[in-house]
């Protein structure tokens, strides 16, 4: 087996761990340093577009249903799983499918570990217009996006052989 294939199949695995790795490092930073639902600027000619704000987030994306965080270990066990099954069936998986599929796996096993570890997930990324978020979030939403973009641009079927016939019309068939 060539490094390129073996890559090949760790790829999706890889990217997930250094995934996990910044998004467990960077929410362990929030919650020792900074204060709990206070807006920290970091970057003060930034504050009026951007702070940290360290949220517990007990509920689901954008802090919906609040305290509800069984069902969404069951979804997020649930999608790690298809996505582990998935990225074992493509043999020869185009680049830019393993990295959707790592960065989908990293933030939806960044975010579980959170809900299982702490009971909520740590979110601290605040651009103001749109919910507190994560490094994990940013990973589902950038992977999904590019998951998109191949299944849409890129995800061909594979051409039939030169020479191929076509199929025979059945007979009695209409056309």
């Amino acid at each position: 087996m060539t490094i390129r294939n073996r890559w090949r199949k760790i790829a999706v695995y890889v990217i997930a761990l250094v995934m996990i790795a910044l998004d467990q490092w960077t929410k362990h930073l929030v919650r020792l340093n900074l204060p709990l639902n206070r807006d920290v600027a970091l970057i003060p000619w930034l504050d009026r577009l951007f702070t940290f704000t360290y949220v517990q987030n007990t509920g689901g994306s954008f802090g919906l249903l609040p305290g509800i965080g069984l069902p969404f270990i069951i979804v997020a066990v649930v999608v790690v799983v298809l996505i582990v099954i998935y990225s074992r069936r493509l043999a020869n998986n185009h680049w830019l499918l393993r990295l959707a599929l790592g960065l989908q796996l990293g933030g939806a096993i960044g975010n579980l570990i959170d809900r299982i570890v702490y009971g909520y997930v740590t979110d601290f990324i605040n651009f103001r217009w749109w919910p507190v978020w994560n490094v994990a979030d940013a990973c589902l939403v950038v992977g999904t996006i590019l998951f998109l973009i191949y299944m849409l641009f890129l995800d061909k079927p594979a051409a039939e052989p030169a020479g191929a016939e076509p199929p025979a019309e059945q007979p009695g068939a209409q056309g």
